[in-house]
């Protein structure tokens, strides 16, 4: 390609300058007009021995044949002999300055070879000042400006990268690409090439190694590819990209498969509005499995290929996807994008901003209004001025994993598999402005109290700020559920399943927290037991008898001091207040509790108010008085040590018991 062009530029420019000491085809001797002519042609077929014999027999006869020495520069440069391809296209320039000004671009285009890109800036505008040019060439040369003058600066100023293969149990001789990763990081999904055969593979990572990648035989075809996948955070919602299928809408089409009964189920199309008639492909799917990224060239880009995204409705109906813009898609192309899970940070690769060559890998964040934010190029030696692919980034925000062909060094491995320009996966540490923000997750089994067995159960996690669902799930058949927990935010944690009471947490995640580790929690419901519900004693009459453990109300929060309910309490009181309005027959008693500093009578005063403050909110939220007994206990009964700030919080307390 770079030679057609050269030839292309050789040929654009009629008009010529001439000076005594410049001779021209017209000008030279027949001998030397005849070797050069079939140089030209010796070039033109690829036979660049035998026209680099003839040119340099020419430049012999006539050092000054201007045009013998440009030829012998693209002649050079198609050799990838940068160096030398510089010195010829300088000495036409030494010879006749405004000759052919189409030498200056060809110069700097060898010089940006050879990352020489300030001087290659400097004859781009040298071209740029002459008048034989079009519009066209105008707008590439502008264009490559740009392009040179970012690269310059990028390499004066590099990022740290250290990319390290995933190894001989992931990679093969086979082309792999296109990781997925799950958000505890122990699950990997990628696309091997074998053959033309394009095929999931799934590898385990176990003791901080990854496990033999095998095919992913639920999911796999064995006629047609599938490829640039998505997994959601908890790893049970895969989408990808099909083409040319029998139940497409278009090219290529998006299709999802999720996880049942410890299988993945067969693919589907996820139909319109995501797909259309148009190329779809590329999907990146959030945390929650509720939101999709993806690449598409459908009506409405604002360049070739657009990344575009998509939310699902509380009915759970895929929305008419939107444009994200201009800020991320350009001219050019948008293509795999990652959106990380914390929902805020989108990284993708393009064509069509200042960059390092043909494609760089970018990151935007979401502003507070919305939008999308300026793209970030990841800088260089990340980018380079090879093709670069998609990227994708570990919850924690550390680690990235990419494909590439390029030699990171490993040389010795290389070898060892007589690997030629091979497609591997690799990981590197992501430098921390380029990093999203922190994000944790929660991991839990769920089960009977009593009998150990598990439970399929509603998972809501609230965002007690705003006092609304950030995100709602079930558990898989095992009882177990993975949620993603953004940083900056206080989450309630609210788990329920008909016929059992339910469990709460709380997760305070402001900036002061770490995130170096998740929560791995082992939930047990206890069972509402029959006898709960029916023939109910006056409670007036008998002191009442407790039928299960105590139930902390974890996102129950007091003012400092005080009796007086912070709002942040209200998505669990209204969770208490449901169950209560689901089984009318029960009663239960609100208990509160304190720490042990300050004094016992006030604790103990201090406690019966806060009890009594939740009893009053149900009365006035519609819970018959009848049903409600609080009471105070102090410092009297701790679930914990009072000797650290922590141990002092878990036994300041507001819990339940049914009666």
């Amino acid at each position: 390609m770079q030679r057609i062009i050269l030839i292309y530029i050789l040929l654009l420019t009629t008009t010529f300058v001439f000076g005594q000491d410049v001779m021209t085809k017209k000008q030279v001797s027949g001998k030397a007009k005849n070797l050069y002519e079939r140089a030209l042609l010796y070039s033109g077929d690829g036979k660049y021995d035998k026209a680099i014999s003839d040119i340099e027999k020419v430049i012999s006869i006539e050092p000054s044949f201007i045009d013998a020495h440009i030829q012998y520069g693209a002649i050079l440069y198609d050799l990838k002999k940068y160096a030398e391809a510089e010195t010829r296209f300088e000495k036409a320039i030494e010879l006749k300055a405004d000759y052919k000004p189409n030498v200056y671009y060809m110069l700097a285009i060898t010089e940006a070879k050879q990352n020489k890109y300030e001087e290659s800036v400097e004859h781009l505008e040298a071209y740029l000042a002459s008048d034989h040019k079009s519009s066209r060439q105008r707008t590439r040369a502008t264009e490559k400006i740009k392009q040179y003058t970012f690269t310059a600066n990028a390499m004066k100023n590099p990022v740290p990268f250290d990319p390290k293969s995933l190894g001989d149990m992931v990679n093969s001789d086979w082309p792999e690409y296109l990781p997925a990763l799950t958000a505890d990081g122990e699950t990997l999904i990628y696309t091997r090439r074998v053959r033309g055969q394009e095929d999931f593979y799934v590898s385990e990572k176990k003791d901080s190694s990854w496990s033999l990648g095998i095919p992913l035989t639920d999911i796999n075809d064995p006629i047609n590819n599938e490829g640039a996948q998505s997994i959601s955070a908890d790893g049970r919602f895969l989408v990808f990209t099909a083409c040319n299928r029998r139940d497409g809408y278009g090219q290529c089409d998006l299709y999802y498969s999720e996880v049942r009964d410890g299988r993945w189920t067969k693919p589907t199309n996820i139909k319109a509005p995501i797909n259309t008639r148009a190329w779809d492909s590329q999907p990146s799917v959030s945390a929650d499995g509720n939101t999709i990224y993806f690449s598409s060239n459908r009506d409405g880009v604002i360049g070739g290929n657009d990344i575009w995204v998509s939310s699902r409705d509380s009915n759970g109906k895929w929305q008419q996807p939107t444009n994200l813009g201009d800020k991320v898609n350009t001219k050019g192309d948008e293509q795999s994008p990652f959106i990380h899970p914390d929902g805020q940070t989108l990284y993708f690769m393009s064509d069509g901003h200042p960059g390092m060559g043909k494609t760089d890998l970018y990151l935007s964040r979401k502003q507070a209004d919305g939008t999308w934010g300026e793209a970030i190029n990841l800088g260089y030696p990340i980018n380079t001025a090879s093709h670069e692919g998609a990227l994708i980034v570990s919850l924690d925000g550390k680690t990235a994993y990419f494909a590439s062909d390029r030699d990171f060094g490993e040389q010795e491995a290389y070898e060892q598999k007589n690997k030629v320009n091979q497609t591997d996966l690799y990981s590197f540490e992501l430098y921390p402005a380029a990093r999203p923000q922190p994000v944790t997750y929660v991991k839990a089994k769920v089960s009977d109290a009593i009998t150990g067995q598990q439970l399929i159960a509603d998972v809501a996690l609230v965002d007690l700020g705003l006092q609304k669902t950030h995100t709602s799930s079930t558990t898989d058949q095992d009882g177990t559920f993975l949620v993603c927990l953004p940083v900056g935010k206080n989450y309630g944690l609210n788990v329920n399943k008909k016929g059992y009471l339910f469990h709460s947490e709380n997760f305070a995640l402001d900036v002061n927290n770490t995130f170096d580790k998740p929560y791995i929690l082992d939930i047990k419901l206890q069972r509402i037991m029959e006898q709960e519900i029916v023939d109910i004693p006056d409670a007036t009459t008998a002191e009442p008898v407790s039928s299960s453990k105590p139930i902390i109300l974890k996102n129950i929060f007091f003012e400092t001091g005080s009796a007086e309910l912070q709002t942040t309490s209200f998505a669990e009181l209204n969770q208490l207040k449901s169950l209560l309005m689901e089984y009318p027959n029960i009663r239960i008693q609100i208990n509160g509790h304190t720490d042990n500093v300050g004094n016992s009578v006030d604790n103990l005063q201090l406690a019966n108010n806060r009890a009594q403050s939740v009893q009053k909110w149900l009365i006035e939220n519609g819970i018959d008085a009848s049903r409600l007994i609080a009471k105070g206990f102090g410092e009297t009964m701790p679930i914990d040590s009072n000797d650290t700030e922590e141990g002092r919080q878990n036994n300041r307390r507001t819990e339940f018991m049914v009666l």
